[in-house]
């Protein structure tokens, strides 16, 4: 099998949660700026789609040069190899970004990558046109600092999409950053994990999920099952594989509560279509009264932020409620996201570790606060 660069796409902030998840796989990494570079051959692309919980997009690296003109771009991406992947049917649009490059238009990109691997394209199939029915090939030009990187989309929907949310609700965490704040955090499957502000059932879910050790790309399609070079025995062994790794015997303590009732009906549907309904309990309950006799939990969170002006008094107080209702947790290791610059002074404690991160667009601080390390079995 013949290796292939692979980008693994990730937000700012979390490079090194997906480096870590595509080392587990077994590949050696390379991180930058919002992406994870990694080796692999062919099995790789399904593995890591089916398995990275943190990442965006895999993406197939085709090439990668310096272009400070028009020209230069449109040659160097002649001479890839484009039809080592696509066949003479591909759909292959041409996606493009550009920052702090020489070639700052977009478009123009794009037309010039599209040409260019036409013609590439005429030189194997010696055809003059392509009509362009067959599979989904996307592609595209990024450009950084007059550097061009040129890749395939292996992935279709983001990698966030599991399909397990088929129901919306205001303000959503992606399922890739619940993830990742998990990840983040130092709950295993033997600890009970707590979120009181779980809407519809993300982190609960995504918790459940990696404590299953059941990979969240299991129950959705990949654009690269569609391909010819990639055949569909790859797909079927990966599949076979996460299906024989779940941990099905496995007893998890995993709460969800949350004071809007109609949200919590919307979490127990999501958590069934996840598969995970008999690992998660859902309840509706406001965050003052918020109790527990377990020891050594951890509990996290994604509360209201406050980002409209006639919201932020109610957010204060909310923020001034969880500092008091959380104190008793002594024992407890708290994680909470905002984007709320005061958080800490509302909430009465300095946190032991913040890490910026963010909720979309939104600039946010993932604030932890360690509670002490649960005593060995057994001592």
């Amino acid at each position: 099998m013949k290796k292939i660069e692979l980008i693994a796409t990730a937000t700012f902030g979390l490079e090194a949660v997906v480096a870590r998840e595509v080392q587990d796989l077994g590949y050696e990494t390379e991180v930058e700026n919002a992406r994870v570079i990694f080796q692999g051959d062919e099995r790789a692309v399904c593995r890591s789609n089916l398995w990275l919980r943190s990442a965006d997009r895999v993406l197939i690296r085709v090439g990668e040069f310096k272009a400070l003109t028009f020209d230069e771009l449109f040659e160097k991406t002649k001479a890839l190899p484009w039809a080592d992947w696509l066949p003479e049917n591909a759909s292959f649009p041409v996606e493009g970004k550009s920052v702090k490059s020489k070639l700052f238009s977009i478009s123009d990109c794009q037309a010039i990558v599209k040409k260019a691997i036409v013609e590439s394209m005429k030189k194997k199939y010696h055809r003059k046109w392509f009509d362009e029915t067959g599979p989904l090939y996307t592609i595209e030009v990024s450009l950084l600092q007059d550097v061009a990187t040129l890749t395939i989309d292996t992935s279709g929907a983001g990698l966030h999409k599991r399909g397990y949310r088929k129901l919306s609700t205001s303000a959503p965490l992606k399922e890739t950053l619940a993830a990742a704040m998990i990840n983040l955090s130092y709950w295993n499957s033997e600890r009970i994990l707590f979120d009181p502000f779980c809407g519809s059932g993300t982190i609960p879910i995504e918790a459940a999920l990696i404590g299953l050790n059941a990979a969240p790309g299991l129950h959705r399609e990949f654009a690269a099952e569609s391909w010819l070079y990639l055949p569909q025995r790859f797909w079927s062994e990966a599949r076979q594989e996460a299906e024989d790794l779940i941990r099905r015997d496995l007893k998890l303590n995993i709460r969800g509560t949350d004071i809007d009732p109609k949200v919590m009906s919307i979490a127990r549907y999501h958590a069934k279509l996840a598969g995970v309904n008999d690992y998660v309990s859902f309840q509706q309950m406001p965050v003052a009264d918020l109790r527990t006799k377990k020891k050594y939990g951890c509990l996290i969170c994604n509360p209201p932020y406050g980002e409209r002006l006639e919201d932020v008094k109610e957010v204060e107080q909310l923020y001034r409620q969880m500092g008091v209702t959380f104190k008793p947790l002594d024992t407890w290791s708290l994680y909470v996201l905002t984007s709320y610059r005061n958080f800490e002074r509302l909430f009465g404690r300095r946190a032991d570790r913040r890490r910026k991160l963010y909720n979309g667009r939104i600039e946010c601080q993932y604030y932890q606060f360690y509670g002490p390390r649960p005593p060995r079995r057994g001592s």
